[in-house]
């Protein structure tokens, strides 16, 4: 049950081509952002899509995996850990950022 404490599984559409980070240590990061979609009807009876936005990074051979074959639009599932960090912008506000940090991802749909 330990594995269960920090758990994201998310399939969905990546929202923009990933961006690449090669380190000086020559280790590869991969960051890009996630599209989720819930549909559901309303009391009309319409049918309405919410959207949820995720901000995905991924370390090593994930990345490099990543970089080779994964585009904009593309669906993926990913498994990984929730993660938030905080920094200070340029005006000395601080900015908080949540991150799901990827351990597993499987390339869904064919070509």
């Amino acid at each position: 049950m330990s594995t269960l404490r920090n758990k994201v599984q998310l399939i969905g559409n990546l929202g923009n081509q990933p961006e690449i980070i090669t380190l000086e240590s020559g280790k590869k990061l991969a960051k890009f952002t996630m599209a989720t979609n819930e549909s559901y009807k309303n009391a009309q009876g319409e049918k309405i899509t919410d959207t949820q936005w995720h901000n995905i990074i991924a370390w090593g051979n994930t990345a490099q995996i990543i970089e080779q074959y994964v585009n904009k639009g593309e669906e993926v599932a990913i498994e990984g850990k929730l993660t938030s960090r905080s920094y200070d912008d340029k005006d000395g506000n601080k900015r908080y950022i949540t991150e799901i940090v990827v351990n597993e991802l499987l390339m869904l749909g064919g070509k």
